[in-house]
């Protein structure tokens, strides 16, 4: 018997060795089956290409180099000469989106426009630096046209959520690219914004826009729970106010989406535009609308089916002749559904 016991145990255990074994000799054939494997993660090489195996960089590798009017007959002189004075600038820049791109670029070929793929030639203005506009500048007293400066972006960023700039609000008031955003340091978290956040990009000029968002009822836009950019576009689009939709009931809906219906029985200010009865970015009134209840209503509803009196603010329930009608939700009391109601007794949104 402990022969029998003895010859088991072994047995047992040679199976356990080859099933260890098992998975080396497995991940040793595939190897062998498959040579491409993974590079290694080692962004500090001297030859990231080599490490990587990056055929060619791609995005950044292509990036053209736009023409400066002001200084025609500027020709490329390379990233070396640009940094050979802009030290400050090449530090700050380093650890940009652009600057990773542009660098992954230049180590697959050194022929790629880097600092001259936003600015243009700097030949000029490597002659006279003082010289303004010999190279493409973004700032205010630099001396290119705003146009040129716009241009220049567009040479990689044309298309998508810019394809209706030309035209826009904000094109036409001359606003630069670098007004908003500033490519050559991280001061947001996302989109390169010359603030912390878009929503303090846009209030560096729509301070009565952001005033708005402190009044009692608002968006959930100070809490940093939705930007402007969830109903704005502010490239450009078909609409004045920059909606990213082709209307304003289109917009709310994206969040609304229990306001779009259909009804069987539609409220005909509620179906025609939102703005009728609420304001977008905040209301000292409840739920963003833009007066109490029973005045907003009897802009349209007046002296029908109701005795004709109009409801005042003294009508109110903590004012001197509280009305029964206008305690609690007021109008809203009975008629509940006023965005629309799918009930077959629900012309007057009772129900």
């Amino acid at each position: 018997m402990r022969v029998f016991i003895a010859i088991g145990l072994a047995t047992a255990g040679v199976f356990a060795i080859a099933a260890s074994l098992a998975p080396i000799a497995a991940q040793e054939s595939a190897s062998a089956a498959a040579p491409y494997q993974l590079p290694p993660t080692h962004f500090g090489s001297e030859n990231p290409q080599a490490v990587h195996g990056f055929d060619a960089a791609p995005g950044f590798a292509d990036a053209p180099v736009p023409k400066n009017p002001l200084a025609p007959d500027a020709k490329v002189v390379g990233q070396q000469t640009c940094t050979a004075c802009h030290s400050k600038e090449s530090q700050t820049f380093a650890h940009t989106t652009h600057a990773l791109g542009m660098q992954v670029a230049f180590t697959a070929n050194p022929d790629t426009a880097t600092c001259e793929a936003c600015h243009g030639p700097g030949s000029t203005h490597a002659q006279n630096p003082a010289q303004a506009g010999a190279i493409i500048a973004f700032t205010k007293d630099g001396g290119t046209p705003v146009k040129t400066q716009a241009e220049s972006c567009l040479g990689c960023h044309a298309g998508g959520p810019r394809d209706h700039w030309l035209g826009s609000i904000h094109q036409r008031n001359q606003l630069s690219c670098s007004d908003c955003h500033n490519p050559m340091a991280q001061f947001s978290g996302e989109g390169l914004q010359a603030r912390q956040s878009i929503n303090e990009t846009c209030a560096t000029c729509h301070k009565d826009i952001r005033q708005q968002f402190n009044r009692r009822s608002h968006m959930p836009l100070p809490e940093g729970q939705m930007a402007c950019v969830d109903c704005h576009n502010p490239h450009g689009t078909i609409n004045v106010a920059l909606l990213k939709t082709d209307t304003v009931n289109e917009t709310c809906y994206q969040c609304h989406a229990e306001k779009r219906g259909p009804f069987l029985f539609e409220h005909a200010p509620v179906r025609e535009n939102c703005l009728n009865c609420h304001t977008p970015h905040g209301s000292n009134q409840h739920a963003l609308l833009v007066a109490p209840v029973p005045m907003l209503c009897q802009q349209c509803h007046s002296h029908t089916r109701h005795p004709n009196d109009m409801f005042n603010e003294q009508m109110l329930g903590n004012a001197m002749a509280p009305d029964e009608r206008l305690m609690g939700r007021g109008c809203l009391t009975c008629h509940s559904q006023i965005h629309g109601s799918n009930n077959p007794a629900g012309p007057r949104f009772h129900k």
